[in-house]
């Protein structure tokens, strides 16, 4: 090695030294920590969390703090977990934070089904988004959440030198394409959320200050802070291409198998609509809309099959318009008698709003009974701006804001001649 060479040790050490008591190692807020959790839906009483990658432990503190969560926070960079521990301690909450230093690709001292979150904000990178969504299923609870952030395309043409960027550090996909890599693992999409500029500022601001104060006469000091200064100048020239996005994740419940309908199963289809409502409109609605070319959305009438492959449940997603803009209707869900209230109605629902997200629909619809949807991300019309066409209780009129943006239409909803409206 010749004098002009620093070592590897020296970069890790001086990589580390920059980046010792930053509030955060990634773009972040408790801001954000709070919209991630309350997607995650309710939790038990004393939540079991597992935090992986967890830096000084930030989320890991809030967790613990106003979820009541049990927190077991993995990092494998000592001094991090030691920073948790004495926060924990100031905190009055060193008996509901345990660190552990491991590697977070699913530590085999951790047993499978323990934990009912499993949270990574900003560093799933370390892993890469698809080998996490296989290595931390196994470590969830029936009914179990994964919350992740992975950076993003937000641009479909990003510039090149974003791209050149990224590819040399870490190659990145859409919103789009890691939620299509999630169903396809076996998951259903809860929600996401894309992280405002403040969350950046968040991360970028301290860091910049360490960079300024940095000695660059410790070997590997002078190269760290370059790589800082050129990411933080990499943001601030092409921020627009790119950027965080939480993702909230369930495994799909095992019990039901969920598909697109087939031409072969319109008659039970029928037959689930007519037994599950007490008049047969809502299985004439279906077969009405079926010859609707500008309501009909390919692809998006799901069914559910029971264990035995009978049909067990149907949601359809058709085309209509909130003051002229394209959005989605959610009408009808319907569950065969002998299967309601077994958990097929929320699975077969669930893989309709994946199949909407993936084909990039962003504004769904329901009418419909307000204690049960809200389990999905849906919320009162009204809070969007929203309204029905006809009179209909505020709290029973709802939609899902299915990009998390806030970017939706306003105004009344136009619905498709078939639902006589």
């Amino acid at each position: 090695m010749n004098d002009n060479t620093v070592s590897t040790e020296a970069l890790h050490d001086a990589f580390f030294a920059l980046h010792h008591g930053l509030p955060r190692q990634g773009p972040g807020s408790d801001a954000t920590t709070r919209r991630l959790l309350a997607l995650a839906g309710p939790l038990p009483e004393r939540p079991r969390v597992l935090d992986l990658g967890c830096g000084p432990g930030r989320s890991a503190l809030l967790l613990a703090a106003e979820a009541g969560a049990e927190v077991t926070a993995v990092d494998l960079h000592e001094p991090f977990l030691a920073e948790l521990r004495a926060a924990a301690a100031v905190r009055g909450l060193d008996d509901r934070v345990r660190t552990l230093r491991a590697d977070m690709g699913a530590p085999a001292e951790l047993p499978d089904g323990s934990f009912d979150l499993v949270w990574a904000e900003s560093s799933v990178f370390v892993l890469g988004f698809d080998r996490a969504l296989a290595e931390w299923r196994r470590l969830l609870a029936p009914g179990g959440t994964l919350v992740l952030t992975e950076c993003v395309w937000t641009s479909s043409e990003p510039a090149p030198e974003a791209r050149a960027f990224w590819e040399e550090h870490y190659p990145l996909r859409s919103v789009t394409a890691n939620a299509a890599a999630a169903v396809a693992a076996g998951y259903h999409v809860l929600g996401t959320v894309p992280q405002p500029e403040s969350d950046w500022d968040e991360y970028y601001g301290p860091l910049a200050r360490h960079a300024d104060a940095a000695d660059t006469s410790v070997p590997g000091m002078a190269e760290a802070v370059a790589a800082a200064r050129a990411e933080i100048a990499m943001r601030r020239a092409h921020g627009g291409d790119y950027g965080y996005t939480g993702f909230v994740l369930r495994p799909a419940d095992p019990r039901w198998r969920t598909r697109e309908e087939t031409a072969a199963d319109i008659p039970l289809v029928r037959a689930i609509n007519a037994a599950a409502f007490p008049t047969p409109e809502e299985a004439g609605l279906v077969d009405a809309l079926r010859t609707d070319g500008d309501a009909w959305l390919p692809g998006l009438s799901y069914v559910a099959e029971a264990p035995d492959g009978t049909v067990a449940a149907y949601a359809l997603i058709t085309r209509c318009r909130v003051d002229g803009v394209p959005a989605a209707a959610l009408a009808p869900v319907a569950v065969a008698p002998e299967h309601q209230r077994t958990g097929a109605g929320q699975a077969v629902v669930r893989a309709v709003l994946d199949a909407a997200r993936l084909r990039g629909e962003r504004l769904v619809l329901v009418l419909g009974h307000p204690g049960y949807y809200p389990r999905f991300g849906f919320a009162r019309a009204s809070a969007y701006g929203i309204r029905p066409p006809f009179e209909v209780p505020d709290e029973a009129m709802m939609a899902l804001d299915v990009e998390g943006s806030g970017a939706v239409a306003r105004g009344t909803i136009t619905y498709p001649a078939a639902f006589g409206v």
